[in-house]
């Protein structure tokens, strides 16, 4: 059940005000509030409708400039009142009361109902900002709030742990293959809060309070806003950005495998698609396609005519998605330009280089760097390679960004210079400024239609055209569980785009009948995600390098009985497209996600704040996947406030109640809401 804020605070900022002393003054800026107390000045301002962005920094006013994820303010009517010994910045919604020893506090403008508060560390010292110098400026940073018993926390970007509500996780801040850190919090307490600050640190949301860590920057950062989970989802991507319409041709069948060697073999399974009448939109293009690591163009040993490729591509309806990698090998033309510019992530000790990889032509593994995608130099570079390699010559207009946390081995963010700055301090930045980088050329180069697949993200990622996926994952019932709380959380960081790969990454053998089953339900699971796509590297596969491959990952790879099946969602995803794009527009236009957490719909029901393993698509259709072997039927929960029909059977359900219905091994439960109407049967 969602906490209610608590009502034995006191809710008065006079109070605040007894009960510290005078160490600090207040002063109105520019519609600000300002406090200076103890070397620290903390600027709190409106920023955007029911919202306040708080910095505090430690020797001189607050920087402007650092990189962050916050957009300009749009506009918004805010007061400041400043009075003897506190004061209070109130922006609709939301008020910040504070105290004149610095201490902030958050409440509902409504009622002077408590939702965020700062708390100490000790009553004697430290306060509820913690700085400890790393040396040139830069401090260790923690920023402590206080616990309420009974709060839900929600969002935090995409993690493998399986929580929903991840009141009581230690998080990590920083970019790994499958574990996506978008530090934005969703409380079941009416607030939502960004940590506007790409350093890489931790989370910590324990039962004795909530602390912010930053391995080493210069300010405290952070934005929060009032209001139920669908109003902050509006307020936050307000400020940090909406992404585009998604153009129709993505909201289709993505077919995809680890991986297509040669023209002919890719050409093959387009084919065959067609020939068995299969819908599909995308067919995907993986790794080790190049002539080098870093040289982004086809090798034309095995893909002898692109054009010819992507011409009869065009002909049967598909398009093409290319990998590109942001890292790049010595052995590339472009490497030595790019050194001697300044366009690789540079390193404080050692060579320029960041992991080991096979390049594409080598037996051995090399050295190879990372592009800075910060820079907005080696940006325009990249593209200017992908542009005359790939869109220009063949019209290649879609791209998968891959390994682009970046994918660095060690993992020693300490160890490396970004343009914008140390690796401690911006290293979480990466992927977003990555999209950034193709979102940006193809625009300039008069695209419309923007859509990359990025393995990795950051706040304010999703106006980039980015679609998310959930890494190289595992390829069993548990991991498929896994993913539902992973998309959820992700839907309530801004990301509205968001896939896995359907069947996991890590093996499963086409062969096997349990196997078999695990790809069925995943694939309907896929084909009611916002993006669908098919992927993973089957067995029997070959080892990393140049010529690497797996088993066969098509729809007709894994029997008749399951092709069936499979072939009947892909026709229930192409029915159900218009509703879907419809969500998409939704999304584009008021920032709210298609795939959406029960209580996104209905935060007045307690029990739909528990559910992690069940979803709503859109408004009207709520989806209970099957998450174990040999099911037949599956139990969820329907949410109180609405009725609902089984749109496989007609049969109608009061919400407030967990129902059981039949789930045969053809069926995913999905149930429609007062009397929506949706093609689901054929």
């Amino acid at each position: 059940m969602p906490a209610s804020p608590a009502s034995s605070v006191t809710s008065v900022s006079s109070a605040l005000a007894q009960s510290s002393p005078t160490v600090g003054t207040f002063a109105e800026r520019g519609g600000a509030l300002e406090w200076s107390g103890r070397q620290e000045t903390v600027r709190l301002e409106p920023w955007g409708p029911d919202a306040i962005r708080v910095r505090a920094r430690l020797g001189g006013p607050v920087l402007d400039g650092l990189p962050g994820a916050l957009r300009d303010a749009p506009p918004s009517a805010a007061s400041v009142e400043v009075a003897e010994g506190h004061a209070a910045l109130t922006n609709g919604a939301l008020t910040a009361e504070v105290a004149a020893d610095g201490m902030i506090r958050f409440v509902r403008t409504a009622d002077g109902a408590e939702l965020l508060a700062e708390e100490r560390a000790h009553f004697w010292w430290p306060g509820p900002r913690l700085r400890t110098a790393t040396g040139n400026g830069y401090h260790r940073l923690e920023q402590r709030f206080r616990a309420y018993e009974g709060e839900k926390l929600y969002g935090l970007g995409q993690h493998q742990h399986g929580l929903l509500d991840q009141k009581g996780a230690v998080v990590d801040l920083v970019q790994r293959n499958s574990e996506v850190t978008i530090p934005v919090l969703t409380s079941s307490r009416g607030y939502t809060l960004l940590w506007n600050n790409p350093a890489i640190g931790r989370v910590e949301l324990g039962a004795t309070g909530t602390r912010w860590v930053a391995d080493s920057a210069r300010q405290i950062d952070y934005w929060i806003t009032a209001g139920d989970p669908a109003t902050a989802q509006r307020r936050y991507t307000a400020v940090t950005g909406r992404a585009p319409m998604l153009p129709e041709w993505a909201a289709g069948f993505w077919q995809c495998k680890l991986r297509y060697r040669t023209q002919e073999e890719l050409l093959s399974v387009a084919r065959e698609h067609r020939r068995r009448g299969l819908p599909i939109s995308v067919i995907v293009c993986d790794f080790f396609h190049w002539t080098h690591l870093g040289d982004w163009k086809f090798d034309p040993v095995a893909w002898p005519d692109p054009a010819a490729m992507v011409r009869e591509l065009d002909e049967l309806g598909i398009r093409l998605m290319v990998s590109v990698w942001p890292s790049v090998s010595p052995l590339s033309e472009n490497h030595a330009t790019m050194e001697q510019r300044g366009f690789l992530i540079g390193t404080e000790y050692g060579p320029v280089a960041h992991a080991d990889w096979p390049d594409r032509r080598e037996g051995e593994r090399i050295q190879v760097a990372f592009y800075d995608a910060t820079h907005p130099g080696a940006r325009e570079f990249v593209w200017s390679r992908v542009k005359q390699n790939y869109l220009e010559p063949y019209g290649i207009r879609a791209f998968w960004l891959d390994a682009c946390e970046p994918e660095l081995k060690p993992g020693f963010s300490a160890n490396l210079r970004y343009h914008a700055g140390p690796g401690l301090e911006v290293g979480n930045l990466y992927p977003r400024e990555n999209a950034r980088a193709l979102y940006d050329g193809m625009r300039a180069a008069g695209e419309e239609d923007v859509v990359t697949l990025i393995r990795s993200a950051w706040a304010g990622s999703q106006a980039y055209g980015a679609v998310l996926w959930s890494g190289d994952i595992g390829t069993d019932f548990p991991t498929l569980r896994r993913q539902i709380a992973a998309g959820l959380n992700v839907a309530l960081c801004g990301i509205p785009w968001w896939n896995t790969d359907i069947g996991g990454f890590h093996g499963g053998d086409p062969d096997d009948p349990a196997y078999r089953e695990v790809l069925i339900r995943w694939f309907q699971f896929g084909a009611l995600s916002p993006v669908m796509r098919l992927h993973g590297y089957r067995a029997p596969g070959l080892p990393l390098g140049p010529q690497m491959t797996g088993g066969p990952n098509e729809v007709w790879s894994y029997g008749e009985d399951a092709e069936r099946i499979l072939a009947s969602y892909l026709r229930l995803r192409e029915r159900l497209k218009p509703y879907l794009l419809a969500q998409m527009r939704t999304a584009h236009e008021e920032g709210l996600p298609p795939l959406r957490p029960l209580f996104l719909e209905f935060p007045d029901d307690p029990a739909a704040w528990d559910i992690a393993d069940s979803y709503l698509l859109g408004p009207d259709l709520l989806v209970a996947p099957v998450m174990e072997a040999g099911a037949v039927e599956r139990t969820a929960y329907l949410p109180a406030g609405a009725r609902w029909t089984d749109a496989w059977t007609g049969e109608e359900y009061d919400g407030g109640r967990p129902v059981t219905v039949p789930a045969p091994l053809d069926r995913i439960p999905l149930f429609l809401r007062d009397g929506a109407r949706l093609p689901v049967r054929d």
